[in-house]
């Protein structure tokens, strides 16, 4: 068999050559739409490539993108790794200090600048070593040559000179959820393959027929694999830009059928996207990933719009995608409510990854049983999973001895191989010796219809260690004692001692960089208003201005 080294010019090939009248739409600034098709698209990643050269990048080179979703970035992505450097995408809601971390680390030797970014970008260029920089924006002061100039008096490189599948393609940072960002290197090979099984029909199941929104952001774990596998598959693409869009006039002018973000998205999302059913009759997927999608917003948006709710699960070490939950074929027969409640779980392993439930024994780990009741900690392996950090030696705390990565996330897998996130491994309360869900509790919290957004934390308790503690934000104004009813709401599903001791509510619930509940920042925020404290007041019902209604 031919020795054919798998790689991303493969796939920009095969877009240009096979559907190159495929479209590529992005919503501008401005509101307006710009449009091209991947024979202009290609020809212009041609120039592109040739003209970064001429900065003196070399293989294995950083090139960093300090970007958002628009066509000039899904340029960067091929036109940088096809030339053998390093493509590295900036996660823009990062601070100025983590970022000037991580430039230095990365060592990145040229960052190409978003228009919609130019000014919060120039804030902090100070602070960064790397000072090569390419904007957008052809207006930018201090831009000796704006990216479309620099495109235009480049010549298309000849050809793509990869010659070896395992040279790096890609480098991105973790979102710090659970500590300081961490660099993930990725390959062609990894991404190549990663792309295969994204496409394949029980994952996210692309065909040329499809229009793919990926509003999970670019500089989020390469937005899914999405801006590969849409273009392997001959999709045509909407892209959101910097500017957050109506979501449901973009489809509706668009005409997307699939499309991927996190649940805040589509929660924020659903009214517009009711009101305007007939004209997003197309849509017909919603990829959902970052954290669980409330099982009453599953059951809105499949029961009043008829849109396939997905969930996907995975982590920047996986390239991102580890886990697709789709109904199996035995499952046709069940109600409404039973499939509802398999798709709220986070899915069956795709092809290529393998799972496993492990309990930490003083002789190392010990594998547990597929019952859908035993929690483990979850441990993945693929072809494009991590077996270290950038330029950090492999530990006990991120990797075991027979290479598996530890994915810090508590889990049950069930018969059938459907995984369920029970908590984060270090999230867990633990009270009185006994662990307490906070996701648990977090689900049914936000079955209540005056539940807009739920959070629970754990605190320090002389007595029991540490008790749940509930911060809730509401979807309506209401003078009832929403405590109390809450109260009895998870009891009738939690014995007495999980019960949170105390609800507060509040009018927003801090976000990390990818769009999860922030728990560190949230808990933070409540010690620095004194509500933390068991002794203080049980707070009243706060009222706040409607959020969105189920």
């Amino acid at each position: 068999m031919m020795n054919y080294p798998l790689t991303l010019a493969q796939i920009l090939e095969h877009a240009h050559r096979i559907h190159g009248d495929k479209q590529v739409t992005t919503l501008l600034p401005d509101g307006t739409l710009h449009r091209y098709n991947y024979i202009a698209l290609y020809e212009r990643v041609k120039r592109l490539a040739n003209a970064i050269t001429q900065f003196g990048i070399q293989r294995g080179d950083r090139v960093a993108t300090y970007a958002s979703n628009t066509y000039q970035h899904l340029e960067l992505y091929y036109a940088i790794p096809c030339i053998g450097a390093v493509l590295h995408p900036l996660n823009v809601r990062l601070s100025p200090l983590q970022l000037a971390q991580i430039v230095g680390e990365a060592e990145d030797k040229l960052i190409f600048v978003d228009s919609g970014f130019t000014a919060q970008f120039k804030a902090f260029q100070h602070k960064i070593a790397c000072q090569q920089v390419i904007y957008f924006d052809p207006t930018a002061a201090d831009a000796d040559v704006p990216y479309e100039r620099l495109l235009s008096e480049a010549t298309p490189v000849a050809s793509w000179d990869i010659r070896d599948e395992n040279w790096a393609m890609g480098l991105c940072y973790t979102s710090g959820t659970q500590g300081e960002p961490r660099g993930v290197l990725y390959t062609h090979r990894s991404m190549f393959l990663h792309t295969l099984a994204a496409n394949q029909a029980d994952v996210f199941g692309l065909t040329e027929a499809d229009v793919v929104l990926p509003l999970v952001p670019m500089f989020h774990a390469m937005a899914w694999g999405l801006p590969y596998a849409t273009m392997f598959a001959g999709a045509d693409m909407v892209l959101p830009g910097a500017k957050p869009p109506c979501i449901a006039n973009l489809i509706a002018e668009t005409g997307v059928t699939v499309a991927a973000g996190v649940p805040t998205v589509w929660a924020k999302a659903y009214p517009e996207l009711r009101k305007r059913r007939k004209d997003i009759g197309g849509l017909r997927r919603l990829i959902v990933g970052g954290e669980a999608m409330p099982l009453p917003l599953i059951e809105a948006y499949e029961k009043e719009l008829g849109v396939e709710i997905c969930h996907a699960w995975g982590m920047t070490e996986m390239s991102p995608t580890g886990t697709f939950s789709k109904l199996r074929g035995a499952h046709r027969s069940l109600s409404d409510a039973e499939k509802w409640r398999i798709k709220a779980k986070q899915g069956r392993p795709i092809p290529g990854v393998e799972l496993r439930l492990a309990a930490e024994t003083s002789n190392g780990f010990t594998e547990l049983p597929w019952d859908g009741k035993t929690i483990g900690e979850l441990q993945v392996r693929s072809p494009w999973t991590a077996n270290n950090y950038y330029k950090v030696k492999p530990t006990p705390e991120h990797f075991t001895t027979d290479k598996w990565l530890r994915t810090g996330d508590m889990a049950t897998i069930d018969a059938d191989g459907y995984m369920q996130i029970v908590d984060r491994a270090k999230a867990l309360i633990r009270s009185g010796g006994e662990s307490i869900s906070s996701i648990a509790l977090e689900t049914v919290l936000l079955k209540h219809p005056y539940v807009h957004e739920a959070a629970v934390v754990g605190i320090p308790d002389e007595k029991w260690g540490e008790r749940p503690f509930a911060v809730v934000v509401l979807t309506e104004q209401t003078t009832e004692n929403i405590s109390d009813i809450l109260r009895q709401q998870l009891a009738s599903e939690f014995p007495k001692f999980w019960i949170p001791d105390k609800f507060v509510f509040v009018d927003e619930i801090p976000k990390t960089s990818v769009g999860k509940s922030d728990k560190r920042a949230l808990l933070a925020q409540l010690a620095s208003q004194n509500l933390l404290d068991k002794s203080s007041t049980v707070c009243k019902n706060q009222i706040v201005e409607p959020a969105h209604k189920k």
